[in-house]
């Protein structure tokens, strides 16, 4: 019996925000770009920085134009993988 493959739920290409959370660190903006560019070229003008309540932690939102689930899964991966990073939406 063979499982029935799912149509992705999303059409590429697309605009796509990735938010992603760490500790506040004046450098956190430039470690996710680090991270992000070798699957897309984003700079600063795709992104959204917004500081917790305290100042505690930074969550940085980089909008993409995707072009494939292969992609974000990439890029979910190589973000995930970071110990810098605490959490990817």
């Amino acid at each position: 019996m063979s499982i029935p493959e799912i149509p992705d739920a999303i059409a590429y290409p697309c605009l796509f925000p990735i938010k992603v959370m760490g500790l506040a660190d004046p450098n956190f903006e430039a470690i996710v770009l680090e991270l992000i560019n070798p699957h897309y070229p984003a700079d600063e003008t795709d992104i959204h920085i917004k500081y917790s309540k305290e100042g505690k932690y930074i969550s940085v939102t980089v909008t993409i134009q995707a072009s494939s689930k292969a992609q974000l899964d990439a890029i979910y991966r190589t973000l995930s993988a970071d110990k810098r990073i605490l959490m990817v939406l």
